[in-house]
C-alpha cells in the first residue's frame, strides 16, 4: 500500500556488533513533504540512518515510525515501493538507456521517462547519443561518466513516483552547478514527496528545511542553514571551508 505521513526518527541507536554504537540517540522528524538535509563525515552514521529507514536493519534501541506506524511492523515490500533510494553510485545495466531508467517501471512510455530524465538533468546528454534513448549502455555500448550515471541512477528512481526520496550522496559525482539544476527541478516537479539529502557538499544540503548535522554516529547539530550558521559549531565550520575553497578544489573536496 501506500504509505504517507511524516518520517519520525525517537532516540534511535544502533550497532552492528556489540558494545560498537554507529548510531546513539538519534531523534529527528521529517514532516510529509518536507526536506531534511543530512551532512556529516565519513563514519559519522550518515548512510546508517537509511539502512535502517529502508529496513535493512533494525534499530538496537528507540523507534522509526512513518505517519505514526512503526517501521518494524510494516512489510519490507511497502517500505521499498515508497522509498525511492538513490545511491551514490549509480548502478548501470547492460541495455539501451531507456531500459536503465525503466529498469524499476517497465510499463513507463518514453514521455515518462524523458521527464524523468530531464529532472535529473540528463535528458540533453541522452539525447546526443547516436541513437537517443536506445543507445546501449555499459560494458558492451556506450560508457557514461560518474556523474552521467548518478543522473542515469536519479531518473530512473524519480519513474518510480515514491512519496519518499532519499539521496545518499548521489550528487557527489555532479558539479555544483547541475546539483542546484537538478534540486530545483526536483522542488519543481516533485514537490510534494518527502525529501531526505545526505552529501558533504553544504550546497546540497543548505535550502532543505531542515538539516541535521551527524558526528560521531550522535546528531550534533540541528535547524535551518541561518540557524546552524548562527550557531558557530560544526556546520558553520564546513560551511567556511566549502565556500572559500576555488571552484576546480570545491569539486575535489566534495569527492571524498
Amino acid at each position: 500500500g501506500e504509505l504517507s505521513g511524516d518520517i519520525c526518527f525517537n532516540d534511535v541507536s544502533f550497532e552492528y556488533e556489540a558494545g560498537k554504537p554507529v548510531l546513539s540517540g538519534v531523534s529527528f522528524t521529517v514532516p510529509q513533504g518536507g526536506t531534511l538535509g543530512i551532512i556529516g563525515g565519513t563514519g559519522s552514521g550518515k548512510s546508517t540512518l537509511m539502512y535502517l529507514l529502508d529496513g535493512l536493519y533494525a534499530p538496537t534501541g528507540g523507534h522509526i515510525t512513518i505517519g505514526g506506524r512503526d517501521i518494524s511492523e510494516i512489510p519490507n515490500a511497502t517500505l521499498r515501493a515508497n522509498i525511492g533510494f538513490v545511491l551514490q553510485e549509480g548502478y548501470l545495466y547492460t541495455g539501451t538507456v531507456r531500459e536503465n531508467i525503466a529498469a524499476a517501471s517497465p510499463s513507463d512510455d518514453l514521455q515518462a521517462v524523458r521527464r524523468a530524465a530531464s529532472a535529473a538533468c540528463v535528458d540533453e546528454n541522452i539525447s546526443s547519443f547516436p541513437s537517443g534513448y536506445e543507445t546501449v549502455v555499459g560494458e558492451r555500448g556506450v560508457t557514461l561518466s560518474g556523474g552521467q550515471k548518478q543522473r542515469v541512477s536519479i531518473a530512473r528512481t524519480l519513474l518510480r513516483k515514491t512519496p519518499y526520496l532519499i539521496f545518499d550522496d548521489s550528487l557527489s559525482a555532479v558539479d555544483s552547478e547541475t546539483d542546484a539544476e537538478i534540486r530545483s527541478r526536483l522542488a519543481r516537479e516533485y514537490g510534494s514527496s518527502t525529501v531526505i539529502m545526505i552529501s558533504h557538499r553544504i550546497t546540497t544540503v543548505m535550502n532543505a528545511d531542515n538539516i541535521i548535522v551527524m558526528d560521531e554516529g550522535r546528531v550534533a547539530e540541528q535547524g535551518t542553514s541561518e540557524q546552524l550558521l548562527a550557531l558557530g559549531g560544526i556546520y558553520k565550520r564546513i560551511y567556511d571551508l566549502q565556500m572559500s575553497l576555488p571552484d576546480e578544489l570545491k569539486e575535489g573536496a566534495n569527492e571524498g
